[in-house]
């Protein structure tokens, strides 16, 4: 089985996600991870990598914005994990 915050942390390190909204992150997110996760999956992944400190709020509202957006960014706990991953 596919661990999501695996594969949520290892496809963030090398491609942090900006989209409109979380579905077009989710379309980017499948198309840099090979489908790797299904939308639910995905979603509790990165409910979970949230919950860890691992990725920085997705959802916000950039200075000038007329419209929040959605991110997939690690936080430096997360970029520690994903260079864990890349070591064993």
């Amino acid at each position: 089985m596919i661990d999501p915050v695996v594969t949520i942390l290892a496809t963030a390190f090398r491609h942090p996600i900006s989209a409109p909204n979380i579905e077009a992150g989710y379309e980017r997110f499948r198309a840099l991870s090979a489908d790797a996760l299904d939308e639910d999956g995905f979603r509790a992944g990165v409910a979970e990598c949230l919950r860890r400190g691992l990725i920085r709020e997705p959802i916000r509202l950039p200075e000038g914005a007329l419209q929040c957006h959605w991110h997939l960014e690690l936080t430096p706990a997360g970029v520690a994990a994903a260079r864990g991953l890349e070591n064993d």
